[in-house]
């Protein structure tokens, strides 16, 4: 058992039959009144986030959640399957649960497959992926201002913002949180 008190940003607890798992917390403690807990808490299943405060007294039921890492091997119409690192199984996912992430999602990629008590939640890349630009513009030289930027589509087919020195064909560093180029690898 955990108490709302404990909270902290990523601990999951169990309320009404669902995961839920902490994004953010304060703890305020008003000059009149008794202190509470103000949460941002994310629905582990549906990925839904919802604000709301609890009395540091109430008691949660923790949750530890397994992930497991697995390789992207391939996908066939709308399954992409996963084959675990461990037993060489191989699992079939859906566009609905991989999500967003699916636009940085390469072949032989090894993730992070996230479940609890065997169902599975989601799949989490690696913090930093490198995928090869395939179409942009060319920079013409002088025609900075400052932090120009174009457009980019990776080898995944997502559009991302690159820096007008970035040409086709190379190979870029990619945060997976936010989708944001960071470096040239």
């Amino acid at each position: 058992m955990i108490s709302a008190g404990d909270f902290r940003n990523g601990v999951t607890f169990e309320m009404d039959n669902n995961v839920f798992q902490v994004v953010e917390f304060q703890h305020v403690k008003p000059g009149k009144g008794s202190a509470f807990v103000r949460t941002k808490y994310r629905n582990v299943k549906t990925g839904a986030v919802v604000e709301r405060s609890f009395n540091p007294n109430e008691k949660f039921e923790e949750v530890r959640l397994e992930r497991r890492d697995m390789e992207y091997l391939y996908h066939d119409g709308d399954l992409y399957y996963f084959m675990d690192q461990e037993t060489y199984e191989q699992v079939p996912f859906t566009a609905e649960m991989i999500g967003d992430n699916l636009k940085f999602l390469k072949e032989n990629m090894v993730c992070k497959v996230v479940s609890h008590n065997g169902t599975i939640f989601s799949v989490e890349l690696p913090l930093f992926v490198e995928l090869k630009i395939v179409q942009t513009e060319p920079g013409v030289k002088g025609d900075t201002a400052q932090n120009a930027t174009k457009n980019a589509v990776l080898e995944t087919g997502a559009n991302i913002k690159i820096p007008l020195f970035v040409n086709e064909g190379e190979v870029v560093r990619i945060d997976t949180r936010t989708g944001q180029y960071m470096e040239r690898a």
